[in-house]
């Protein structure tokens, strides 16, 4: 008898939507695996507050295990929130492109009053703070891009490699059981049928692929 997969959760980044996943999402349905979207406020909101909120949609779901995937400072907002709550039943969790570690893009938005606004609440409390104390029992694996195409670009001196929005050292959560660098761009990784692989890969095994893998 084939045992059911756990449902795995993504959680979008900065400017987003939950729709952003519809890709990966249509594939899973070909797979026959089952996924849901958390959806919050990335401008609005607050850091503790879309950590509390997705803690609560959690509980909410009910399924365990859980695999949790966050793109981007949805990534953040993941980790936080398991360094806040500590929930318990969770699979294991695949971090892309997250801004974990810093963010030289964004502290330098931040340096420019016009375009502060832009970046919202969660992404300035995220960098104001030290890293959150995520408890070692949850798998974590890191997926970065060195593709340098994005808004990044209008940022002088961002450090290569980077996806054109966060560079690869920013993604090395210290915490992380595994770290893979694909040639995608830090939006690409929404769609990518690679970015979905090692995703798959990780929360299957808890090891992302070595070797090619077509972006």
């Amino acid at each position: 008898m084939q045992t059911e997969k756990p449902l795995i959760l993504f959680v979008h980044g900065l400017w987003m939507h939950g729709v952003v996943f519809s890709a990966h999402r249509r594939q899973l349905r070909r797979m026959g695996r089952e996924s849901r979207v958390f959806s919050w406020h990335s401008l609005l909101g607050s850091l503790d507050g879309a950590t509390d909120e997705l803690a609560a949609y959690i509980a909410a779901l009910g399924r365990r295990p859980l695999h949790l995937v966050g793109h981007s400072l949805g990534g953040c907002v993941v980790l936080n929130m398991l360094a806040r709550h500590h929930p318990e039943g969770i699979g294991r969790v695949v971090l892309l492109g997250p801004p974990c570690c810093g963010s030289y893009a964004g502290e330098r938005i931040l340096r420019v009053p016009v375009l502060r606004g832009a970046l919202g609440r969660v992404l300035p409390q995220w960098l104001a703070r030290p890293l959150p104390d995520v408890p070692p029992g949850y798998e974590i694996g890191v997926v970065a891009g060195n593709r340098p195409v994005g808004m990044g670009r209008i940022v002088p001196g961002m450090e290569k490699p980077n996806d054109g929005m966060v560079t690869v050292a920013e993604t090395r959560w210290p915490g992380a059981r595994d770290h893979a660098v694909l040639p995608v761009t830090h939006m690409q990784m929404l769609w990518s049928r690679a970015c979905l692989i090692q995703t798959l890969h990780f929360l299957d095994t808890g090891r992302f692929l070595r070797g090619g893998v077509r972006a």
